[in-house]
């Protein structure tokens, strides 16, 4: 048998200023940091749906409503999100260093910044750590929260240069006097006239690697000996770590391994693609690292409230635990049986004709078959049942709440999701 995690300790996190904090909570409900002024990071990783939304690939920019009741608004709807919004559980703790499924912000000096991002050598300067960089990428994404080149100068000014759309966002909020006093204070400014970016990221960052801290689950009892896991709980912990395989890759106090692995999940919606890639496909780490061994890979997501937090997958491809274990166990076959139904997508009726294009594709379908990093497992109905009660072994008690919760308004006086 595999070896158990360590216990979960507060000693993994770095230490919260909770005036930062308290500020991120207003910037991350609030949807003036969206181009539109009409969407927010906590629409798609609401407190309702446990840091996550509930449906398999987004309605971002442009929709109306929280969640699975998330809906096309008065404009039409040009692209879903391409990838499943993942859950924020634990991600302020020291051991997290590679964000977004590509991983396509990480710890490295390759910039001289110590950060790999998108932005490259124009990352902000002053940001105080990853957690507060990846923060940024929402903002200038076209279809989560920037909207289209046309529409706002956020917008526009992003698709010029990446990082030409924060200042914009900084001037925006530095104008509005409850967060001019809360900064200055915050982060001891001389001035509003230095609210930065950067500032704004921090105030992020500080929220959400508190926010989302969760280690108080009959597992993390167990591991304590303070507390005991049911019968079948049990039995799938031992086949977690054991025969089924899965501490493999979900290894460690939070699950993961941080790594990139293929495991074939069925493809749909729009992709990420790549520059100049005419296919409606996502080739993972690839598209970060231009390294064609990194095909199809994704990074391993920490199990942490699993149970709370589906569709699973990278797209979201399984509605519930069962599924994608199953999945997990036979990967292949799997692929082959997949069927659209169970994919969960708000609808959008000019996109819909086109959300499964991608398996027409013989020759992509053929890639993605046969890009895979696990082996097929010998798993019964009952190991399966098993290990979806293991998992939900590792859902928080009081912790799943978070712990500020959602603003009831926020300074700009817009519209909270």
């Amino acid at each position: 048998m595999a070896e158990q995690p360590l216990v979960i300790t507060s000693e993994m996190f770095p230490a919260i200023d909770a005036e930062k904090a308290a500020l991120g909570q207003l910037l991350f409900y609030d949807p003036i940091l969206s181009g539109n002024r009409n969407i927010s990071c906590g629409t798609c990783h609401h407190h309702d749906h446990f840091s996550a939304d509930g449906v398999s690939l987004s309605i971002g920019e442009g929709g109306e409503g929280v969640g699975p009741s998330r809906k096309v608004g008065l404009d039409e709807i040009k692209k879903r999100v391409p990838r499943h919004a993942p859950a924020l559980w634990n991600i302020g703790a020291h051991q997290f260093r590679t964000f977004f499924h590509d991983g396509r912000v990480s710890a490295s000096d390759d910039y001289g910044n110590g950060i790999n991002s998108p932005a490259e050598e124009w990352l902000p300067e002053g940001l105080e750590g990853l957690l507060a960089a990846q923060a940024l990428f929402p903002m200038t994404a076209q279809f989560e929260m920037a909207g289209n080149p046309s529409e706002n100068e956020v917008s526009g000014a992003v698709h010029d240069r990446i990082d030409k759309g924060w200042p914009i966002l900084a001037k925006r909020v530095r104008g509005i006097d409850d967060y001019a006093r809360r900064f200055t204070r915050a982060f001891d400014l001389n001035t509003r006239e230095d609210i930065s970016i950067a500032h704004i990221a921090n105030a992020l960052g500080a929220f959400m690697g508190s926010e989302w801290r969760s280690f108080d689950s009959p597992f993390d009892e167990w591991l304590m000996g303070t507390g005991q896991l049911t019968i079948d709980q049990d039995r799938g912990r031992k086949l977690f770590y054991g025969r089924a395989g899965c501490s493999s890759c979900h290894s460690g106090p939070f699950q993961t391994d941080h790594a990139f692995h293929a495991i074939g999940l069925p493809p749909f919606g729009p992709g990420r693609t790549r520059q100049f890639d005419p296919l409606p496909r996502d080739v993972g780490r690839m598209a970060e690292s231009n390294d064609l061994a990194d095909a199809y890979r994704f990074r391993t997501p920490s199990l942490r409230n699993v149970a709370l937090t589906g569709p699973y997958g990278h797209n979201g491809a399984y509605p519930t635990l069962a599924g994608i274990i199953r999945h997990h166990a036979n990967p292949g076959k799997s692929l082959l049986d997949w069927l659209p139904e169970l994919a969960r997508l708000p609808d959008i009726p000019n996109l819909s004709a086109v959300d499964f294009a991608i398996h027409q594709d013989s020759r992509e379908m053929a890639r993605v078959r046969g890009k895979l990093d696990i082996e097929p497992r010998d798993l019964s109905d009952r190991d399966i049942e098993d290990l979806v009660a293991f998992m939900g072994s590792l859902t928080g008690r009081d912790s799943r709440h978070g712990r500020l919760g959602r603003p009831d308004i926020v300074p700009s006086g817009l519209k909270v999701d």
